[in-house]
């Protein structure tokens, strides 16, 4: 399998991306596949750095600090000096989310206490119920 090639279509397919994301990765220096004319061919090593990729993005990672993880894989070799650093990259992005995850809560708060306001001026005698006209 590690002859295996891939075309951008079934990357795209396979990971539910774009070909334009695929190809912004290859702009930024992220993919680098060989080229059979004007047609892309993808390495088995390629699909593991898209898979790497997106991975970091759903862990909240920028493309700088998804390349200095995925720069340092090599297959097949020690990828301690990765996982440490994807671990401590893990920490950090937990962290924001918790600072988040508190403002969320807070804001929540002040939205239940600007609602409540707001019902009891309308339920007070300064917004009686207003009847539907006569005709």
């Amino acid at each position: 399998m590690k002859n295996k090639t891939y075309s951008i279509r079934e990357l795209a397919e396979e990971f539910e991306v774009t070909h334009r994301a695929i190809r912004h990765y290859e702009d930024v220096g992220l993919l680098s596949p060989q080229r059979q004319g004007r047609t892309r061919v993808y390495a088995s090593v390629d699909r593991t750095r898209l898979k790497l990729i997106l991975r970091g993005k759903r862990l909240g990672l920028s493309l700088t600090e998804s390349r200095q993880i995925i720069d340092m894989y090599e297959p097949g070799k020690n990828n301690r000096g990765q996982l440490v650093r994807l671990m401590t990259a893990i920490q950090q992005q937990r962290e924001q989310l918790h600072r988040q995850l508190s403002d969320i809560h807070r804001l929540l708060l002040e939205l239940d206490e600007a609602e409540s306001a707001c019902r009891k001026t309308l339920d007070g005698p300064t917004f009686p119920e207003q009847k539907e006209p006569t005709v």
